[in-house]
């Protein structure tokens, strides 16, 4: 009976030792295949590595194309980018060439250039941010979306900013090339013209517009570089993401 009692007292001790096994340390060796085996499976890039690597990507875009808009000569010698006459002062301009007064209408397009690349210095604050706060649920869709999938989300992301940033540098900036004399001499000059319509568009909000149009018409051309050549990728992070993109 006493040994019956000593039993069923040490019950709950021996099963509580039965129950809790020792932790096994793993040897180093085993640790390393097993994490080896788990990168090696298919499908398992991290979505964080996804997302940095189209935030290096669209930052390339940046660097690379934004930059040169800001340099004297970047709209105005990009014939990618380059802003012309708006569409309802074409006339004015082929009026004003046929009268022999073609220098102001090379002031004016001269002048809207000049005025872009000032207010595209304004543009890379805003890009930095909209780039940072690019979610993993976007960067997943942005890989295998189009080609200027990426350029499309970071203009929708910083459209109303840019503009908004834009607008008064372009304002300011056609007074200080001296593009509102430019145009105010170009206008005044052609509403002097017999029986033509009289004109008096915003240039401000068009080249606010044109400008914003050639910064994100850039980013696309980095963005499809990085897309469809190779040698563009110059990151194993770009090489190791957009090669994901290809098995689409």
């Amino acid at each position: 009976m006493k040994n019956i009692f000593i039993l069923l007292a040490l019950a709950p001790f021996i099963s509580f030792a039965q129950v809790k096994k020792p932790k096994v340390k793993l040897p180093k060796a085993a640790t390393k295949v097993i994490n080896t085996t788990t990168a090696a499976l298919p499908n398992t890039t991290p979505a964080l590595d996804i997302s940095a690597g189209l935030k290096e990507a669209l930052n390339n875009g940046i660097s690379k194309q934004v930059a040169k808009l800001t340099l004297e000569d970047g709209f105005f010698q990009n014939q990618a980018v380059k802003i012309l006459m708006p569409e309802e002062l074409q006339n004015v301009e082929a009026k004003l060439r046929k009268f022999g007064m073609g220098h102001l209408a090379d002031q004016g397009i001269l002048a809207m250039n000049r005025a872009a690349e000032d207010a595209v210095k304004e543009a890379t604050p805003i890009f930095v941010t909209a780039v940072k706060n690019m979610s993993i649920t976007d960067a997943k869709s942005i890989l295998l979306g189009n080609e200027n999938a990426a350029t499309t989300y970071l203009q929708g992301a910083t459209n109303k900013e840019l503009y908004a940033k834009f607008s008064p540098v372009v304002q300011q900036s056609i007074g200080k090339v001296g593009a509102d004399v430019v145009w105010s001499s170009l206008i005044t000059k052609y509403n002097e013209i017999p029986f033509v319509n009289k004109v008096n568009p915003d240039i401000t909000d068009y080249v606010t517009n044109k400008a914003m149009e050639g910064v994100f018409k850039m980013i696309a051309v980095e963005e499809k570089s990085i897309r469809t050549d190779l040698k563009s990728r110059t990151s194993s992070l770009l090489q190791q993401v957009f090669a994901l993109q290809d098995k689409k």
